[in-house]
């Protein structure tokens, strides 16, 4: 049987066989989708699983929520992917804006904004800049610094030394608005629903970063 296997295998151009396991999960594969680096998400809809969702690892992105903030602060999910077992969280709590990165249920990487976000409506924002190159036979993704931005003003950075390498939490897809499965951090407990509104979340995956208007007018001045 095992001669007529790999007979059979050479006929069919099956080998070599690639055994490298795991590794094979950073492969590119033909999608039947259009391929995309922008989508936009609303409030109210079910889990996306992972092969339907943005790809967002090992890539510079950002995250741009359109919301408005009630009077009282609001707070809850803007949008997650993934769970307990690893994933990313970009969301409000205590009227402040947060964002995590749970790496592989190791260690979790934050970043905050230590001010309450003002009542009205705001583009909270998120942005991931690359720093090196993802190390996937140790595990590891690219590393990177997290920014968070409202309405386009840096409030907060940090440095993110290491990222999930291949794939965001099995266990849980997309979510905007609220969880549905467990939660990416211990920080709060599904459903978490944002209490404010929000009108949609929209992730960039083609490495256009967010623009700091007030940063750009001090380097201006600074030019005079």
């Amino acid at each position: 049987m095992i001669s007529v296997w790999y007979a059979e295998a050479g006929k069919y151009n099956v080998l070599p066989i690639d055994g490298r396991g795991v590794l094979r999960l950073a492969d590119e594969r033909p999608e039947i989708i259009i391929n995309r680096t922008r989508y936009t998400y609303y409030p109210g809809t079910q889990d996306i699983p992972t092969n339907a969702a943005v790809k967002v690892l090992n890539r510079q992105h950002s995250i741009v929520a359109d919301v408005e903030i009630l009077t009282g602060g609001a707070e809850g999910i803007l949008l997650s992917h993934g769970g307990i077992d690893g994933g990313y969280s970009f969301y409000a709590k205590d009227g402040k804006l947060h964002w995590v990165h749970n790496y592989v249920s190791r260690v979790f990487y934050h970043v905050d904004f230590s001010e309450n976000v003002s009542e009205g409506r705001h583009q909270l924002g998120f942005e991931f800049v690359m720093t090196g190159k993802p190390d996937f036979a140790n595990g590891k993704g690219s590393p990177g610094i997290a920014k968070l931005f409202i309405d386009g003003k840096l409030v907060g950075q940090a440095d993110v030394p290491v990222t999930s390498p291949l794939i965001l939490g099995p266990s849980g897809g997309i979510n905007c608005g609220s969880a549905h499965t467990s939660p990416v951090t211990h920080d709060y407990r599904p459903p978490f629903k944002f209490t404010g509104k929000i009108h949609n979340v929209t992730v960039d995956a083609s490495g256009q970063m967010i623009k700091d208007k007030d940063a750009e007018i001090r380097i201006v001045m600074a030019r005079q």
